[in-house]
């Protein structure tokens, strides 16, 4: 997938994700889920449009979930522990910690302070977007796995805790998928509106696409 796609002399960015996921449930704590985020960057050169794109098909992260590279993109991973209180001949849960990290990382232009007018405000409302993009991928991260952990702590008890286990794995398993489910359809509806989108950021800017 290509980093721009081509209007009229406007180039047009499409963004991606990387899903990073990992999920170990097992030994004690509870709370609400343990959230992180943290930013990288990668740098570009480049005086034109037809250099930016390049630079961000050479240079943007390249990820495994595609297998190639984008202008930005956000790593999740998901983590955490469960606890098992076995009383009265029943196990029920005793505390739950869901954690999840983002770690994006976006694309920085070395030349914005020389660039003209045009082109910097160009490049700053496709930048603005792709953060605002990557920032959409860990939110949907941070809501799942607020759900998640409501999920877990609302477990009925049971017989004995190899039942109640197995079900944090089904829950997890779950969730996690759902999690995936959301990424895709939104990065899908991203893709599609791109165009429209970015049109109507640089009109509001007063910024001509021609």
């Amino acid at each position: 997938m290509r980093s721009f796609r081509r209007s009229p002399r406007v180039p047009v960015l499409k963004s991606a994700t990387t899903l990073t996921i990992l999920l170990a449930l097992t030994a004690p704590l509870a709370a609400q889920p343990v959230v992180t985020k943290t930013y990288s960057y990668f740098s570009i050169g480049g005086k034109t449009a037809e250099d930016l794109d390049a630079e961000l098909e050479r240079r943007g992260p390249l990820t495994r979930h595609t297998g190639a590279r984008h202008p930005g993109a956000t790593e999740i991973k998901f983590g955490g522990e469960v606890s098992y209180v076995e009383r009265g001949g029943r196990c029920s849960i005793g505390a739950v910690k869901v954690t999840v990290r983002t770690h994006i990382i976006l694309p920085r232009w070395r030349n914005r302070g020389a660039a003209s007018g045009t082109l910097a405000s160009i490049w700053d409302a496709l930048s603005a977007d792709i953060k605002r993009h990557e920032e959409r991928h860990a939110e949907i991260a941070r809501t799942h796995a607020r759900t998640l952990e409501a999920r877990l702590l609302a477990i009925r008890p049971a017989r004995d805790c190899d039942i109640l286990e197995k079900r944090v794995g089904e829950i997890s398993r779950e969730a996690i998928d759902s999690h995936d489910r959301e990424q895709v359809r939104f990065d899908a509806v991203e893709s599609k509106n791109f165009d429209s989108r970015i049109m109507r950021v640089l009109k509001n800017r007063g910024v001509s696409a021609q």
